[in-house]
């Protein structure tokens, strides 16, 4: 049975505090999340002091802000970001971070992190794609915004700078919070697994739970969803997120769909076989039928149990002789 990474986005929904983001971690063991994911940045080096934040960040954080403000608020220092692998460690769950620039890179390279996520925002970022491509580490790459040529430039700068291929995992992604169901547009997944024989998955961010449980139906082996403790804090993504009895909930259904996929091979299984001779038929007779008479569609009929001589085999019985006496609704 295949396993799904599901990778739960804690992202900025800490809100700055570090007690947030360890009630986050012990959200995301509670349902079963394989991994817990913030995002290391510096706002001085991430975003210049006169960019607009973006209509959903508006929409859920003061006016008046700038996005370098909103974005300096939320950062995790080298101190929280040591005690929340730690605290991963405790809980048993892995600590993952995007790092969104180059001081990020290095440091979260520093403490060890074995698997670089790399957001829909830098995939047109060379420089930014070298230094994470010279680490070769596991590297999740996400395509919002993204068509299939950006992704592979960016896929050829990763290998060409030093990550084996098999180490990458293609996320097809939509970054409009929350994105609108039309929008979705989940076979394009299976669109870029075929483009470029890569491992693919889906990072979500549609309200509700449903579209990445189906991205697993068709084939995703990384799954990554933003969560919250409560929609209703103050910060740009919280309303965008689900909760922990959501992600609970979509933890529990990715993991029924993995068993429910099952094999190829298309046989009876073990529980349904004891099933066959009460829900199959067998032939029985019509009426009293006496050893010599001839086997006709006026003393024949099709009945259950299913352990005497198949319905298949009717054309062969028909026109045959009885070779004893036969009651009504005796199996043949």
């Amino acid at each position: 049975m295949t396993h799904t990474f599901i990778i739960a986005e804690a992202g900025v929904n800490h809100n700055g505090r570090l007690e947030l983001a360890k009630k986050l971690i012990d959200a995301a063991y509670t349902a079963g999340a394989d991994a817990i994911k913030f995002q290391t940045f510096q706002a001085k080096y991430l975003v210049s002091k006169s960019a607009q934040k973006a209509d959903y960040q508006k929409q859920n954080t003061e006016k008046s802000e700038s996005q370098f403000d909103m974005l300096k608020k939320l950062e995790l220092n080298e101190a929280m970001h040591h005690e929340l692998i730690d605290y991963c460690q405790k809980k048993n769950i892995l600590f993952l971070s995007t790092p969104f620039d180059h001081h990020s890179i290095e440091l979260l390279d520093q403490l060890g992190m074995e698997m670089f996520k790399i957001p829909s925002g830098e995939i047109t970022n060379l420089p930014y794609l070298r230094h994470i491509g010279r680490l070769d580490k596991q590297v999740i790459l996400s395509t919002g915004m993204a068509n299939l040529g950006e992704i592979e430039a960016a896929l050829r700068v990763l290998v060409q700078a030093g990550t084996a291929e098999e180490k990458i995992t293609v996320l097809h992604a939509n970054t409009e919070y929350p994105t609108p169901m039309q929008d979705v547009n989940l076979k394009a997944m299976q669109t870029i697994g075929q483009a470029f024989d890569v491992a693919v998955g889906y990072s979500d961010h549609t309200l509700g739970i449903e579209v990445p449980i189906a991205a697993v139906a068709l084939g995703a082996s990384v799954i990554e969803k933003h969560f919250t403790l409560d929609k209703n804090m103050e910060g740009p993504d919280h309303k965008a997120s689900i909760e922990p009895a959501e992600l609970k909930a979509m933890v529990c259904a990715i993991r029924n769909i993995e068993q429910a996929l099952g094999s190829p091979i298309k046989q009876p299984s073990l529980s349904e076989n004891k099933n066959k001779p009460i829900a199959r038929k067998s032939l029985v007779a019509k009426k009293t039928i006496k050893k010599g008479d001839i086997f006709t569609e006026d003393n024949l009929c099709i009945k259950r149990p299913g352990h005497g001589i198949s319905p298949m085999r009717w054309d062969e019985i028909l026109g045959t002789i009885a070779q004893r006496n036969y009651a009504e609704d005796e199996l043949i």
